[in-house]
């Protein structure tokens, strides 16, 4: 019997749409059968949200043998759930998310509608990635990333991941990428946060802005410190938030009644 291509599941933050899906698809196309299940527009900061109030619908938009495209009037989990659980004819090997239109390193990764598909997937024990390029432009240029998604993905497909893990994936923008760099989260907050207005009611209104303020600059084990230094920055996160060492700590609090 013929040994079936792998399945590759696509979605993203950014839309059908969006450039960076389209170079995603593009990088990975050769590696398997590919099913897109993407949002029919944007839905940036969605981190983890799911649909539950109004019901779903995905549209079929290209349907080949080695090629499926829905688009979803959902959240990015949404789509990945609908893409496992619905649309896809056997459950995928691996799950892609991106590629970004903006950097999701740091506690970046909490926000992201691109992590929150990867992370959904790592819930489905399916291993999966979410990539991310530092450039917010419509026409990022996505050139320099297609080598490092490739290379990643096989290794992933070829050795798999850690039941409840998945990889952030972050690219520096431009051509002079140093190579990757395997390293943890940083640890920083975003500050600066809003900007006062007034609407046309002359009511107070709060638009979203700021910049991240790094705990640890000069940490070279960090995915800012890689970035920074034009590495592709690779973070193993998980799905259990659980703090194990802190646990023991307050076990006695057991005690307590």
């Amino acid at each position: 019997m013929e040994k079936k291509r792998p399945l590759i599941l696509i979605t993203n933050d950014d839309g059908y749409l969006a450039k960076g899906i389209n170079s995603l698809i593009d990088s990975v196309k050769d590696l398997g059968d590919i099913l897109v299940v993407a949002p029919d527009g944007p839905r940036s900061g969605m981190s983890s949200a799911i649909t539950s109030l109004q019901p779903l619908r995905a549209h079929l938009l290209k349907d080949t043998p080695e090629f499926k495209l829905y688009t979803c009037t959902g959240t990015p989990v949404d789509c990945v759930k609908l893409g496992i659980n619905e649309l896809a004819e056997r459950k995928p090997d691996i799950v892609l998310s991106g590629i970004n239109h903006g950097s999701n390193a740091a506690v970046a990764v909490l926000y992201s509608g691109t992590m929150g598909a990867a992370m959904e997937g790592a819930v489905f024990k399916v291993p999966s990635i979410g990539f991310s390029l530092l450039d917010h432009s419509v026409n990022a240029d996505f050139s320099a990333t297609s080598k490092y998604i490739k290379l990643l993905t096989k290794q992933v497909l070829n050795n798999g991941l850690p039941n409840g893990t998945c990889l952030n994936v972050n690219i520096p923008k431009g051509n002079n990428i140093e190579g990757i760099k395997v390293c943890r989260q940083t640890s920083g907050q975003w500050v600066g946060e809003f900007i006062k207005s007034k609407d046309g009611a002359n009511k107070q209104i709060y638009w979203l802005t700021g910049e991240f303020a790094n705990d640890e600059p000069h940490d070279e084990n960090t995915d800012e410190w890689a970035l920074a230094h034009n590495y592709v920055s690779v973070v193993s996160i998980k799905v259990d938030m659980t703090n194990h060492k802190h646990l023991e700590e307050i076990k006695d609090w057991e005690k307590l009644v």
